[in-house]
């Protein structure tokens, strides 16, 4: 891949475009504010949102190998594992990984993909996964690239700076991302915006993402402002209220949401609107980091998408 080539151009995504759609609400309105949303989830059914871009050069990397070998480490419900999976699958590359836990006695839907996919799993002990070693993945997988959970990385964030190619600088005056690993919005602060960033993190006391950013290469934070309320109770945490906005703004604007990420974003975003956080004539972009493999997780009928 070119160092420059649009990630819309690679063969598992296709020509696929990424629409920004406008996200229409009385209360924005009567605030005289706009909201956007770029629907990175459009990209593709699988490898959607943010997933693909921070693989991208991992894959690559992976992909000049031979053997080529992709290996990784998430949870039983990561959708960077499903994504890495089924990536590696299309580009011929040979994938494991590294799930937190002992293996359940019924798989998550998102093991069971990864394994359909060819995915080689294999269980470690939250002590192990903490601990892992190129050195004894070496010794027993051959020669790889490693690629650390939520794809945490130099690579990953110049994978994520391309996100930065489907954001107008001129047309926003606000940012706003889901925050996970921090890798995302390490690569959105590289782009050529000076809009502010409004992160919200997914995690409860995510003290260290200043730390996480300089590991990653970013040191210049005066366009970054954290949102730290909104995270339910912690990662994968919900609540009735949070369900219960995901289903009235699927009915209104016909976008699936995703409960661990872009939902908790969405909910403070329509918070902090109704309490005078922007300014009037703000142009508010938030991104649908995609992740909707998740919402399988939850009991039938818990969604009306």
């Amino acid at each position: 891949m070119d160092e420059t080539q649009p990630i819309k151009t690679l063969p598992i995504i296709g020509n696929k475009e990424v629409p920004a759609d406008r996200i229409d609400e009385p209360v924005f309105f009567d605030k005289g504010i706009e909201v956007s949303m770029l629907r990175l989830d459009c990209i593709h059914p699988v490898v959607s949102g943010n997933k693909i871009f921070k693989l991208v050069y991992y894959l690559r990397e992976a992909g000049q190998l031979a053997p080529s070998t992709l290996i990784t480490q998430g949870g039983p419900y990561s959708n960077h594992l499903a994504a890495a999976s089924y990536a590696c699958r299309v580009l011929g590359i040979r994938s494991i990984g590294l799930v937190r836990g002992e293996k359940p006695q019924v798989l998550s839907h998102t093991l069971q993909f990864c394994m359909d996919q060819g995915m080689t799993i294999q269980y470690l002990s939250r002590s192990d996964y903490r601990q892992v070693g190129t050195e004894d993945l070496t010794r027993d997988f051959g020669t790889h690239i490693l690629v650390p959970e939520g794809g945490f990385g130099r690579p990953g964030v110049k994978g994520a700076a391309l996100i930065n190619q489907y954001i107008d600088p001129y047309v926003f005056t606000h940012l706003s991302v889901p925050v996970g690993s921090a890798t995302t919005l390490a690569g959105l602060l590289q782009g050529s915006s000076s809009a502010p960033i409004l992160a919200f993190p997914a995690l409860r006391n995510m003290l260290d993402i200043g730390s996480r950013l300089e590991e990653l290469g970013v040191t210049d934070l005066r366009r970054l402002t954290l949102i730290p309320d909104y995270h339910f109770g912690g990662f994968a945490k919900k609540d009735a209220s949070l369900i219960r906005f995901m289903n009235e703004f699927y009915l209104r604007h016909q976008i699936p949401l995703d409960f661990v990420y872009t939902a908790k974003m969405m909910y403070g975003i329509f918070d902090l609107i109704a309490k005078g956080y922007f300014p009037k004539g703000s142009r508010i972009l938030c991104l649908h980091t995609g992740g909707l493999q998740g919402n399988e997780s939850l009991a039938a009928g818990t969604l009306n998408f």
